[in-house]
């Protein structure tokens, strides 16, 4: 009798079918790992910002503050973080967001993500400002819609008294 001490052509090219199949169906699965991961990052970034405009809200409200419009002195400002902040009916006031006063109430890494006042820097989006990942792949500041093919998180200024700024996340393109 003899020993058989290898694999047959066929059961070698039966592994072969059996691992393509395999590659088919779960690459896709692990294709956009990285689409992800911004998604979910952007979602932290969503976040950090709702939960940052409240502990500014909070300031403004102790000062006696949340009820004024912007004005763009000490009636309309808060120091959060040793950052001056400009509030809008005690929220952080978009138009006169930067990088810089933005790192008083939101913590973020500035290499990372990228910041612009209003949508793509038109004057049609007054009173908001966007945060995107620096590596993202598709940015359409313009789009406003959660599927919206772009990468983003939207910050909506406050537009009167008791309502809060709106955060809008767009991952459709992440």
């Amino acid at each position: 009798m003899q020993q058989q001490r290898g694999f047959t052509l066929i059961e070698l090219i039966i592994v072969i079918v059996i691992l393509g199949i395999l590659a088919v169906t779960a690459a896709p699965k692990f294709i956009d790992i990285q689409g992800d991961a911004r998604a979910a990052t952007l979602q932290g970034v969503k976040a950090a910002l709702q939960g940052g405009a409240q502990l500014v809200y909070a300031k403004s409200a102790i000062a006696g503050e949340q009820k004024t419009a912007a004005a763009g002195d000490s009636t309309s400002q808060v120091s959060v973080g040793g950052q001056t902040v400009e509030t809008d009916y005690g929220y952080p006031d978009a138009e006169a967001a930067t990088a810089t006063t933005l790192s008083g109430w939101v913590e973020l890494a500035t290499s990372d993500f990228t910041f612009t006042v209003g949508a793509g820097g038109t004057t049609s989006a007054v009173g908001t400002f966007t945060i995107h990942p620096a590596d993202a792949n598709t940015i359409d500041l313009t789009l406003t819609a959660a599927t919206g093919a772009s990468c983003h998180v939207l910050y909506t200024e406050s537009t009167g008294e008791n309502v809060a700024p709106v955060v809008t996340l767009v991952t459709g393109g992440c």
